[in-house]
């Protein structure tokens, strides 16, 4: 369990899309007055299975949106999909914010809040189950789902880790 599958992947030669989860204007008082920023968390995907997260800070939205959206390419992961949902049961946490995700049954849909919708839709899981737990901070919950993801491993690379056949993880 010492070594955790995470694939990093180039973002040449696939097509993204990006989804807004949260953007929040912060102000800074100065001695001239308040000044104001927005800060914007931005999920990117191919809803095949490659998912990135990203945070963006700017004076203006678009321009925030805009420097997410390029941290979100920078750090772009491989998730494990077995026939539209995940191949198990997994615990995800950072900071105070923790998340369980279950496999679901064909036509389930995403049960999952608003942030960790987000990256799962936008990882290509259109069956799961979900539940946020701890923090609600949409920073949190996303990292959280993301560390959980990253987490989960499949059949093939079970098999491989081991040095065993593929009917012997099934079958034991």
């Amino acid at each position: 369990m010492s070594t955790i599958n995470i694939k990093r992947v180039k973002t040449s030669e696939i097509e993204l899309k990006d989804r807004l989860v949260s953007i929040q204007r912060v102000a800074k008082v100065t001695k001239g007055g308040r000044t104001f920023s927005f800060s914007a968390i931005v999920v990117v995907g191919d809803e095949n299975g490659i998912v990135g997260y990203g945070l963006g800070k700017a004076k203006e939205v678009t321009e925030a949106i805009a420097k997410g959206i390029d941290d979100a390419k920078k750090n772009l992961v491989k998730v494990p999909l077995l026939n539209g949902t995940v191949p198990h049961e997994q615990i995800g946490k950072f900071s105070g914010g923790f998340v369980l995700i279950k496999p679901a049954a064909v036509g389930t849909g995403v049960i999952a809040g608003g942030a960790m919708r987000a990256v799962l839709e936008s990882a290509g899981v259109h069956n799961v189950l979900a539940k946020s737990k701890g923090s609600s901070n949409p920073h949190n919950v996303v990292k959280a789902t993301v560390d959980a993801l990253t987490k989960m491993r499949d059949a093939y690379t079970i098999a491989q880790q081991r040095g065993v056949d593929l009917n012997k993880v099934f079958n034991g």
